[in-house]
């Protein structure tokens, strides 16, 4: 066993090697997809995939992390500590549940503490119909010559021209109109692409290898950013469908005290999305019945995040920017994603607990 502050790491290469040990120790296979490129300190970088639970297994619980990089720091942690849990692991083998762990679904941006891929893309924004015309972002083409300045910090203007548009639009519509996801300025945040990124090419590849036998599939995604410090809400993951919407609710709802969210209903602190990356459980594995939820832990206030994402696109820009401001700015880009205390990391993991055993009871029933 484990203990739960120890699941954790300070760096991606450090909680790689925990993932990998943790499963070696577990006696589980380990299969590994190297990227293209090394990690901060010259390691290497890979999506790692642990399965635990025969190859044949009808029902598939999948936990991935790091979609978006710098938020691995947290789902890492989780998955860590699950393997290492024998009284978890003998609940989803007593269910026939196998357990399928993502490691690390964008591990550049993780290892760079970065929130975007190697190709600067929004992982969660990438997964587009590419042969068809791709959803503009009209707010966004509006924010945008706000949101990098050429100096960093932002000069009073600029200050003041975001002020106005939180006072007259509403913080909720600043966010919105960042988040949703744009396919416009490469440079930007939040850009979906042109194209699917090395990590949507190599997750389909590990769904239609895993699910390949499984009639039932969970999946909880594990993010962090959104909503109040170490609350982990509940958001609905699949198509605007009736009957998944309501499943989801009977399986996560924990008794009305952790209500599943949605963005189809306006509940979740999310704003709408498109390209989201749970639609490729529907293009790989068409022949299961699919149940999923965002894990989306709180961090500190939604402004504080985007400033610190705007900051870290802007270093990413500017990669002559001096030596203390690069370590300021990559800090503070963690912080946003990452409370590093020991209460946090103990709220992270109980709620995930929480709900993965909700999962295999949901897909046993």
């Amino acid at each position: 066993m484990i203990g739960i502050v120890e699941a954790f790491s300070p760096s991606y290469a450090e909680a790689r090697t925990k993932f990998l040990e943790a499963a070696a120790a577990a006696g589980l296979p380990i299969e590994s997809h190297a990227h293209p490129l090394k990690g901060r300190d010259g390691e290497d970088l890979a999506m790692d995939v642990v399965r635990d639970g025969p190859a044949d297994a009808k029902k598939l619980l999948v936990v991935s992390s790091a979609c978006h990089g710098a938020e691995g720091y947290c789902g890492s942690g989780v998955q860590v500590f699950a393997l290492h849990d024998q009284e978890w692991r003998d609940k989803a083998h007593a269910a026939g549940v196998a357990t399928l762990y993502i490691h690390a679904l964008n591990p550049y941006g993780f290892s760079h503490v970065r929130r975007f891929t190697h190709e600067n893309v929004d992982l969660n924004r990438n997964f587009q119909d590419f042969s068809q015309p791709l959803p503009v972002n009209t707010a966004y083409r509006e924010v945008q010559p706000l949101l990098l300045p050429e100096q960093w910090p932002p000069g009073p203007d600029n200050l003041a021209a975001v002020q106005q548009y939180i006072d007259t639009k509403g913080e909720a519509a600043w966010q919105a109109a960042i988040s949703q996801g744009q396919h416009e300025f490469p440079q930007g945040i939040f850009f979906g692409g042109t194209e699917p990124t090395w990590s949507n090419r190599t997750l389909r590849q590990v769904l239609r290898q895993h699910g390949a036998a499984a009639s039932q599939i969970a999946w909880i995604d594990l993010h962090t950013g959104l909503g109040p410090s170490g609350h982990g809400e509940r958001i609905y993951a699949g198509k605007d469908d009736a009957v998944a919407v309501a499943r989801a609710r009977a399986w996560w709802d924990g008794g009305g005290a952790t209500p599943v969210t949605s963005i189809y209903d306006g509940s979740s602190t999310s704003a709408f999305l498109t390209g989201l990356m749970w639609t490729s459980i529907y293009d790989e594995c068409p022949h299961a019945e699919y149940t999923g939820i965002a894990m989306e832990y709180g961090t500190v206030p939604v402004l504080d995040v985007m400033n610190a994402i705007r900051a870290e696109q802007w270093l990413n820009l500017h990669p002559g920017a001096p030596s203390e401001q690069h370590a300021q700015i990559k800090a503070q880009m963690l912080a946003a994603f990452y409370t590093d205390t020991d209460v946090w990391k103990g709220q992270i993991v109980s709620q995930a607990r929480q709900s993965m055993f909700q999962a295999v009871d949901g897909l046993a029933g």
